[in-house]
């Protein structure tokens, strides 16, 4: 499927928007910031899934097909997971197996997601 040019920004943007997004569900859920979920400590808490994003499109080149459900999505999925876990425990951040367990869940639903329900779309405008 050929991707106009402004659509890998587009993507990385959406991509970038959910991790924040799971970032802020995270502290609306746990944290008691004085500013709910878009307070002072989303920065915290999201910047090593929003670093380990940038890695995984970088590694698997996802610009080239940014919609791609296993091509790129699963990869940039997995690495945004595994090395977001390992940044936030590397920075002093909790890493409880709960959490590992949820983070998983919800950028595998995040990520994959938005990629298979575009690619659904696109095929039902085709036909």
């Amino acid at each position: 499927m050929p991707t106009p040019r402004r659509f890998p920004v587009v993507a990385l943007i959406v991509d970038a928007a959910l991790v924040i997004l799971f970032a802020a569900i995270g502290r609306a859920t746990h944290e008691g910031d004085a500013f709910g979920p878009f307070g002072t400590g989303l920065a915290t808490t999201a910047w090593p899934f929003l670093v380990a994003l940038l890695a995984g499109w970088l590694i698997t080149r996802a610009w080239r097909r940014p919609v791609a459900v296993l091509r790129t999505g699963l990869p940039v999925w997995a690495v945004t997971v595994v090395l977001g876990v390992t940044l936030r425990a590397l920075s002093g951040q909790g890493i409880a197996i709960a959490f590992v367990s949820v983070a998983t869940i919800t950028l595998a639903l995040f990520l994959l997601g938005w990629r298979g329900v575009a690619l659904v779309v696109a095929y039902s405008r085709r036909a």
